[in-house]
């Protein structure tokens, strides 16, 4: 029994006190809280650049100062001191105040102490708990980069003045070039009056262009760097499948004919999607310049391949003849004979093949490469103007145009004219120099496609041959252009005695004095000057 008595004396006890403690949180709930002080909750200025989001000093900006009211508190009047450097315009300040989302008119009276200071008066004191915004149209900056804030001084309605705490604050950065032009074009009258025209001011603003050249420069010059370091690697590749493509292993040219079908048959921004896209899921993962230079590399290549090979393929058989017969193996003739001459004949082609390959650099913007239309269209994003694109078809414009031009020049200079006899049939060089064909190479040439040549074991055998064969070739060419100028009978005659089997020594020397007389005008025969 007295266990019993002791147990129910607990619970009672306990129950007591318990419902002491809720009585005591209920009686605390119920006390009215004291009102918060009026706090400054942000301060921020209106991005005034046309390239970026930052903002800029020297320029014009709107400044955002909010701060909040306690719930016993009303607003008398306030006053705001901006940093030294700014210039507010007091009738350019808005004021109003925020009940959720309900606007508040205030009935406010706005004044300029100075320069950068305002002060703001309210006819009767505002509600308690408002949220009071105030927005400092067309405000001066300083053109000293730093981080700037104002403060404020607040007079409650019951006479109390708080000293509010320091805004947030707000960084401004020094004008550039750029914008500074811009501003001076954007006063001019005829840029007013041509970007009165909606045309010409979406798509060749001058203010938007002067602002959006520092950006699209620097995207060209990575768009350049891009193309200058995958172009080298695609000679290289193109070279091998080309290889590949001309070996007399099968397996080897069915590989190549097959990876350049199927490059060449595909779209570039199909691979460029493939690449960027598919790699990382198999677990390949490369930076974005570094996975473009591939790409472009891999794909150019497959072009190029098809470029060197009718290079090689538009040398003469005769060249390989000549090659072998002057002992050298297939590589040698391949690396020292055939692929200068094939390079040389390609070189308008591979340039405009780089120039296709500099303008597929704009096909990676597609995703998110920072190159030249990718700069471009963050300008554009944040002018709403298409000028920076046009900006950025110039830049284009600036390589390939002059290397259009040098692909005609150099087509024209690597041209071959047919008249061998008048002064206009001299071969250019690809630096423009003038030079006339050696006869020892005029010789070599037709030797090469002589059926004298003979190829022996011996290489002192095939020396002897091929000078034979070349002095032939001299006296069969001598005697061809004396013939020109003989004529009938008589150049068939000079031209059978000039290759005639072991006549090549004093009738090569024959037809040699011939052919120079005629070219200098005189009687063939030496028996006198021309009439």
């Amino acid at each position: 029994m007295q266990k019993t008595f002791r147990a129910a004396t607990f619970n009672r006890a306990l129950f007591i006190a318990i419902s002491c403690i809720m009585a005591a949180f209920l009686l605390l709930a119920m006390v009215p809280q004291p009102s918060q002080a009026m706090e400054v909750t942000s301060c921020t200025a209106r991005s005034n650049s046309s390239a970026s989001n930052e903002v800029m000093g020297g320029m014009e900006t709107r400044i955002t100062w909010e701060a909040q009211l306690g719930d016993g508190e009303q607003l008398s009047s306030l006053t705001i001191d901006y940093p030294d450097g700014f210039n507010v315009p007091a009738d350019k300040v808005k004021v109003t105040g925020l009940s959720g989302l309900d606007r508040i008119d205030l009935g406010e009276t706005v004044a300029s102490v100075d320069e950068n200071t305002i002060s703001i008066g309210f006819s009767t004191p505002t509600q308690a708990g408002l949220l009071i915004r105030v927005e400092a149209n067309n405000t001066m900056l300083p053109n000293e980069e730093g981080d700037y804030a104002p403060t404020a001084t607040a007079t409650l309605a019951d006479g109390t003045v708080q000293q509010l705490d320091q805004a947030p604050t707000f960084h401004i950065t020094s004008v550039l070039w750029n914008e500074q032009a811009s501003n001076e074009l954007a006063e001019q009258g005829w840029v007013q009056a041509w970007n009165s025209n909606k045309f010409l001011h979406m798509f060749l603003d001058p203010t938007i262009a002067v602002v959006a050249l520092p950006t699209v420069f620097y995207g060209w010059l990575q768009a350049l760097l891009m193309v200058v370091a995958s172009f080298p690697i695609a000679i290289v590749w193109g070279l091998i499948l080309c290889f590949m493509r001309i070996c007399k292993i099968k397996v080897l040219r069915g590989i190549g004919s097959l990876y350049v079908n199927v490059v060449r048959g595909t779209p570039l921004f199909l691979q460029i999607y493939i690449a960027f896209f598919g790699l990382p899921l198999v677990g390949i993962v490369v930076g974005d310049y570094m996975l473009s230079v591939i790409v472009m590399s891999l794909n150019s290549g497959a072009y190029l391949c098809e470029i060197f090979r009718a290079g090689i393929e538009s040398i003469q058989k005769g060249q390989f003849e000549a090659a072998r017969s002057l002992g050298m193996n297939s590589i040698q003739t391949m690396f020292f004979v055939i692929i200068p001459q094939a390079f040389r004949r390609v070189i308008p082609t591979m340039t405009s093949e780089f120039i296709l390959l500099y303008k597929d650099t704009s096909l990676f913007a597609a995703v998110g490469v920072m190159e030249m239309i990718m700069y471009a269209r963050s300008v554009v994003s944040t002018t709403g103007n298409m000028t920076p694109y046009i900006v950025a078809a110039i830049f284009y414009l600036i390589v390939t145009l002059p290397l259009t031009k040098m692909i005609g020049t150099v087509e024209r200079r690597l041209g071959h004219p047919q008249d061998p006899g008048s002064k206009k049939s001299r071969f250019h060089n690809i630096f423009g120099r003038k030079v006339e064909p050696k006869k020892e190479e005029e010789g070599l040439r037709v030797a090469s496609d002589s059926e004298h040549v003979r190829v022996t074991d011996s290489p002192e055998d095939n020396t002897e041959t091929v000078s034979a064969s070349v002095k032939t070739a001299v006296a069969s060419a001598s005697a061809t252009r004396a013939a020109d100028a003989l004529g009938g009978s008589a150049a068939s005659s000079a031209s059978s005695a000039a290759t005639a089997p072991g006549g090549s020594g004093g009738a090569v020397m024959d037809f040699e004095a011939r052919t120079r007389r005629i070219e200098a005008g005189l009687n063939p025969e030496g028996l006198g000057s021309e009439e």
